[in-house]
């Protein structure tokens, strides 16, 4: 098993493989974090909060998204996220950095330590890449509607406007097209963690398909 050391930001968002991720850095723990990844060149891991009561965990299915910020030692989190490799930055004043990130591939935490200054590190084990599946005949519908919100957020968009989905855009592949809509539907942390776990990337998108049929973003 080949294991990879890498810090972690837990967060109540979740970054899917190809993602983009804007994010505005304040933390010191996380300062000097994204100040080591950008000299480096070095990724960090994504993974998504879960709340913790008294002194027991939930589990991810009943976490609950923008969770209030919990004491240093009684962070939770799931323990498949994904890398986050950091595509630009600026500094807009001293004690913030702002940062544009791509995620990479997910991975499976085996082991985790808390550092002094709170950050957490942890020993990881890279989960493979999404095999390449053409999107089948019934669930073209789901690219079509795909097609359409880029186009959408293209013609809105301004010189200084957040763009949530980078080109390339690989519309005949299952993962790709499962991967942007789990990031436009809103749906609860807990099913959003469950499809980010999913191995086969055409059953994340049929389960994707049904969601945009049950909320009638499809024609």
């Amino acid at each position: 098993m080949n294991l990879t050391t890498i810090p972690l930001f837990p967060l109540s968002t979740m970054l899917f493989p190809d993602g983009l991720l804007p994010l505005q850095i304040f933390e010191l723990r996380y300062l000097n974090m994204v100040k080591k990844c950008i000299a480096e060149g070095t990724e960090f891991g994504v993974v998504a909060q879960t709340v913790r009561h008294d002194a027991a965990a939930e589990s991810p299915a009943t976490s609950e998204a923008n969770t209030p910020a919990l004491p240093m030692s009684q962070e939770t989190f799931t323990a498949i996220g994904t890398s986050a490799k950091i595509i630009s930055h600026f500094v807009p004043q001293p004690g913030l950095i702002r940062i544009d990130c791509v995620g990479g591939k997910r991975f499976s935490i085996v082991s985790t330590q808390q550092q002094n200054g709170g950050l957490w590190v942890a020993q990881v084990q890279t989960i493979e890449a999404d095999l390449l599946i053409p999107v089948p005949t019934e669930l073209l519908d789901a690219v079509t509607a795909l097609r359409h919100v880029i186009t959408t957020l293209t013609s809105q968009a301004t010189e200084n406007s957040f763009m949530p989905i980078a080109k390339p855009y690989l519309f005949d592949d299952c993962g790709w097209v499962a991967n942007r809509w789990c990031e436009l539907i809103p749906m609860q942390p807990a099913q959003r963690h469950r499809l980010l776990t999913l191995d086969n990337p055409l059953i994340r998108l049929e389960l994707v398909h049904d969601l945009l049929e049950t909320g009638g973003f499809l024609e």
